[in-house]
């Protein structure tokens, strides 16, 4: 499914017929999806009874149409479609690899390296047919993380994620539009099966919330329904390592990720903040829209109003993911208005989800003191981020974070406000794992489970901890 949530610079389907040999149909464009399809290229794609699609912003390779997803290409056995999400670890020795195998790559992106990587043939497969399971664990042999991948061949889709579960992937059940709020539809009732980063997308084209790939899952999806085929353990002693940051900010908040809804978990982070820097004020507010969850948790737990003091422009796109800082700056000048009557004469709390490289944050103050506002006390509802992501955020060096800066000893002066505030990284992993722990408890009394799950978190964005090495 094509979740213009994660990715604004470039979108692409490639649709199969499921014929043997199967035709593809494929269109790619820069731009949002409505740039990027036109009726015309969609007529075209309509003829495929299966498909895999990808929205992109770039961590590697350059934003250009060469590197737009999903990657066609030949192998021994036929055509193959990959998608994928994330950054690989170790892309550099890898394309090292994959040249000496006499492979050219024709694009910058980690993803071509991926679909080429599948392309080979691994030991022990039989030459008449291939084996994708194993061409898929010898995949997950060459690299750890960070992927969630959908491979298409002929008739079938493979979804899978890497063995830490860095990055998310769920799979949704298409169902009449009369069960779609049904708790009660069952499996006979599916009419088609569909699988996204962010299960927010299933309800708009009739779908339901299924389950999520497991941490180094391999799921089989076909006409014949939905079938796990193997799950690649990590290496003993290891904990998954779901991104965290996808909770503070990137998800949208009614997503759903192991088991608790997004905007539940952020809930539980404004009410810890609260519990951790409390604030003499007069109204709780928000910069709008994801951290609005967490400011209302804030509120809740404070006693203090919430009240609405800026207004959205919806028709500007998030500026974090926007890729260079002119573009990120103009979007935050366009981005919002102050509803003065609100806030004038009044302290103010305002919650943000996050301050990264901090272009967003201090005009919004000016622009809140200048309508009146007599304080303005930053409470951020995740702690600071010191550390780049080599997983796929984009967050590339030290240098552009703020709180690597020497402005970071006094960043309420830095940025304007009366003071700032930022959640202990004890307390975001413990407000987000609560829920966690909640539906892990309530699966084993509703299935009689009494398997010990194991929950982990990547936190390197903010502790340096990264749960692999890294390879360079």
């Amino acid at each position: 499914m094509l979740d213009q949530n994660l990715g604004q610079e470039s979108a692409g389907i490639v649709t199969s017929n499921g014929a043997s040999p199967p035709t593809y149909t494929a269109h790619k464009g820069m731009g949002l999806v409505s740039t990027a399809f036109s009726p015309e290229a969609l007529t075209k794609l309509r003829y495929g009874n299966l498909g895999i699609c990808h929205t992109r912003y770039s961590t590697t390779g350059i934003s250009e149409l060469q590197n737009c997803q999903p990657f066609v290409v030949d192998t021994l056995h036929g055509k193959i479609a990959v998608a994928h999400n994330g950054e690989l670890v170790n892309a550099h020795a890898l394309r090292k690899k994959v040249m000496r195998h006499g492979v050219g790559l024709s694009t910058s992106s980690d993803s071509e390296l991926i679909t080429q990587l599948l392309a080979l043939t691994p030991p022990m497969e039989e030459l008449d047919s291939p084996d994708w399971v194993a061409r898929i664990k010898n995949l997950m042999t060459e690299t750890p993380t960070s992927y969630s991948l959908l491979v298409m061949f002929k008739d079938v889709i493979y979804a899978v994620r890497d063995p830490y579960g860095n990055r998310p992937l769920c799979i949704g059940q298409l169902v009449p539009i009369s069960k779609l709020h049904n708790p009660g539809a069952q499996e006979e009732d599916t009419e088609g099966w569909v699988v996204s980063s962010e299960s927010c997308s299933f309800q708009s084209i009739g779908a339901k919330y299924y389950r999520e790939v497991l941490p180094g899952e391999i799921v089989q999806i076909s006409r014949h329904g939905v079938k796990s085929l193997s799950v690649v353990p990590r290496p003993e002693g290891d904990l998954p390592a779901f991104c965290i940051f996808e909770y503070v900010y990137f998800a949208r908040p009614d997503s759903i990720f192991e088991g608790q809804m997004v905007y539940t978990a952020r809930q539980r982070c404004g009410r810890q903040l609260a519990i951790e820097s409390p604030t003499d004020a007069d109204v709780v507010s928000t910069v709008p829209e994801s951290a609005t969850p967490a400011a209302l948790g804030y509120a809740e737990q404070s006693g203090l109003p919430y009240i609405e003091v800026l207004c959205k422009n919806r028709y500007v796109g998030r500026t974090f993911i926007q890729p260079n800082t002119r573009l990120r700056q103009l979007g935050v000048a366009k981005k919002f208005g102050a509803l003065t009557d609100n806030f004038a004469g009044k302290r103010v709390v305002l919650i943000d989800d996050s301050i990264v490289r901090g272009n967003t944050i201090s005009p919004i103050i000016k622009l809140l003191k200048e309508a009146g506002a007599k304080e303005v006390h930053i409470r951020v509802a995740s702690p600071p981020i010191r550390f780049p992501c080599y997983m796929g955020i984009n967050i590339p060096t030290k240098e552009e974070l703020i709180a690597n800066k020497p402005e970071f000893q006094d960043i309420a002066g830095y940025i304007g406000a009366d003071s700032v505030k930022y959640l202990t990284v004890e307390g975001l992993v413990s407000a987000v794992q609560e829920g966690i722990a909640f539906h892990i408890e309530k699966d084993k009394i509703n299935s009689n489970n009494k398997s010990n799950r194991k929950v982990g978190h990547c936190t390197a964005c903010l502790t340096g901890k990264y749960p692999v090495e890294l390879e360079w």
